[in-house]
């Protein structure tokens, strides 16, 4: 019943974002609107912690303030869990009274600051016209990509395409990798920022060339200067807090380390197996959304050399009492995680995984000299 609601409450708010659209397109702006860029401060949430995009169009002549967003989604959407890991759920933009969208931020007390565009009203005209007709059309729905098809980058093209030129390009952090940028916004999030260190592979270790997070988009606007002029007029605070770390008794890197610490101090077998059975089934995880999952960041994950699946045979042979194989397994694991070690050792998640390699390796120590064939010394 509460889904049916849900789902209810889903459509009206279509229809209703469809004949504001419409009205929307028949708008003729007047030489005193504007066009902004609305850059959103990260929140403690998960799907908050990078921040948010949109774009504002206000004409105070024609009772017009409107801020477009992209990155919605359908929770009902059927097998909705299983095609946002694929990668193909359908987001789509939306749009909100402006007033509306601030009173969401001052809610959540997160930051919100605008960057007028300095461009003609005719450009205004065309940028409104193609965010109104985007609602309306094939374009409303995209398939979302964490660095390469999001709220910011969705606002980059629109921009662009509205311009006729590829002139939003990033000016800053261009000689940081991707996931050197995304470190920091998982300070005081540490197994947010442990979980995406070991599920993401090669993609996100490229140079982070493209503009992909609201804050990126902020500072290359201050930057980029259209027909011999700044493209922005300023950047404006709409909104400002002072920003609260969250806290969290499990949440951190001490309960992370006492686990760790507990697995290698002591030196229980069952408690080996049972650790070797977590690290398995994520390495199983990872080859899954790498083969399974049309998000690139998920593909040619390294990190299974370290959560390495061959780990289930090493298990089997344990459960069938083949000390020979326990052992040969045991000794590939040490030493494919030794060359995972070399691999990462100039990465920026080498520290967050560095317990995980030590405890890695005390395990399969015990369990590799525990099942070594011992050779008989003749007197």
């Amino acid at each position: 019943m509460k889904t049916r609601s849900l789902k209810k409450i889903f459509v009206s708010l279509l229809l209703l974002s469809s004949i504001y659209n419409s009205f929307c397109q028949d708008v003729i702006l007047s030489k005193n609107a504007s066009v902004s860029v609305m850059t959103c401060g990260t929140g403690n949430e998960l799907y908050s912690l990078f921040g948010h995009t949109a774009i504002r169009v206000r004409d105070d002549e024609n009772n017009l303030d409107v801020v477009y967003n992209y990155g919605a989604f359908d929770f009902g959407t059927p097998n909705f869990a299983m095609k946002f890991t694929k990668g193909d759920l359908d987001y789509f933009i939306t749009n909100n009274r402006y007033i509306d969208f601030i009173n969401q931020y001052n809610y959540e007390k997160r930051d919100v600051y605008e960057q007028e565009l300095n461009i003609p009203l005719e450009l205004k005209q065309e940028l409104f016209k193609n965010l109104a007709q985007s609602m309306l059309s094939d374009e409303r729905l995209y398939q979302y990509k964490f660095i390469d098809n999001n709220c910011t980058s969705k606002v980059v093209d629109v921009i662009n395409k509205t311009l006729k030129a590829k002139l939003i390009i990033k000016k800053a952090d261009t000689d940081q990798t991707y996931r050197s940028i995304l470190f920091p916004y998982f300070n005081n999030h540490f197994y947010e920022k442990l979980g995406t260190s070991i599920v993401f592979g090669t993609k996100v270790d490229q140079m982070g060339t493209k503009i992909f997070l609201p804050a990126e988009l902020q500072k290359s606007l201050e930057l980029i200067r259209y027909q011999n002029q700044p493209l922005s007029k300023g950047n404006k605070t709409i909104l400002n807090f002072e920003e609260e770390a969250p806290v969290s008794w499990w949440n951190n890197s001490y309960t992370f380390l006492f686990i760790l610490a507990f697995v290698t101090l002591i030196n229980k077998k069952s408690i080996d197996y049972i650790y070797l059975s977590i690290i398995t089934l994520l390495g199983l995880l990872f080859v899954f959304l790498g083969f399974y999952s049309f998000h690139q960041e998920l593909g040619y994950n390294y990190n299974i050399f370290l959560f390495n699946p061959t780990l289930l045979l090493l298990l089997y042979f344990v459960i069938t009492k083949n000390s020979k194989w326990i052992y040969k397994l045991a000794s590939l694991n040490i030493v494919m995680i030794i060359m995972y070690f070399c691999f990462i050792i100039t990465k920026i998640h080498l520290i967050i995984v560095l317990p995980i390699i030590i405890t890695n390796l005390f395990v399969l120590f015990r369990i590799a000299i525990k099942n070594k064939k011992r050779i008989p010394i003749i007197i």
